[in-house]
């Protein structure tokens, strides 16, 4: 019986190792481009609310105005009517009444009118806002849409790179011994680097071993 154990052929092995290698920095790779597609998504729809909310805010706004000078039209042709009857009124009860009348309906749109410059100033300002904001939204909005088709495209050639290593990985393993190919797996998870020096070792003690 020969007690020189087998050689042992290391080539499978170090291509093993350059496929599991590979496979698990294209598998990092490929978590890392994901998790950016994701702050890039993310920061977009952030800037997306602020913006959506002053828009929303613009257009309260804006109808706030609307509303008062819906108002302050009517709170007018009150004042126009009061005024007409003034004319005709023939006691002064009635004057008095009338005129009192009046007296409230300018108070109330001198009140309306103030509120209506504040409202203005605040839609003003809000629009500026907007305006600069839309802008800012689109030019983002493209930035990250092109980084995005920017990292699909590595990442499909990555996605590609993987499988063809996943291949390569599955063809050496069939060509292997069993024993040998689980060793290596083991191995492998726990110390990539030593995978092959320490399975090749091991295989060449059992066979030693064997032959004695």
């Amino acid at each position: 019986m020969n007690d020189i154990p087998e050689k042992v052929d290391i080539e499978p092995l170090v291509k093993l190792q350059v496929a599991e290698t590979e496979i698990v920095r294209l598998r990092e790779v490929l978590d890392k481009t994901e998790a950016e597609k994701i702050k890039l998504s993310s920061q977009l729809k952030t800037f997306g609310k602020a913006f959506k909310e002053n828009q929303e805010k613009l257009s309260s706004i804006q109808k706030f105005c609307r509303d008062i000078e819906n108002e302050i039209q009517v709170v007018d042709q009150r004042i126009i009517r009061s005024n007409e009857h003034l004319r005709m009124v023939k006691t002064n009860k009635e004057y008095q009444v009338l005129l009192r009348e009046v007296d409230d309906n300018r108070k109330r749109k001198d009140g309306l009118e103030t509120e209506l410059l504040e409202y203005l100033d605040e839609e003003e300002e809000i629009e500026a806002i907007v305006q600069e904001s839309e802008t800012e939204y689109s030019a983002l909005k493209d930035k990250v849409e092109a980084e995005q088709q920017k990292i699909d495209e590595q990442s499909t050639d990555d996605k590609k790179m993987l499988e063809k290593y996943l291949n390569n990985q599955n063809k050496i393993g069939k060509k292997l011994d069993s024993s040998m190919m689980n060793r290596f797996l083991k191995i492998s998870k726990m110390n990539q680097g030593l995978a092959v020096v320490q399975v090749g070792k091991k295989y060449l003690e059992t066979n030693a071993s064997l032959n004695h």
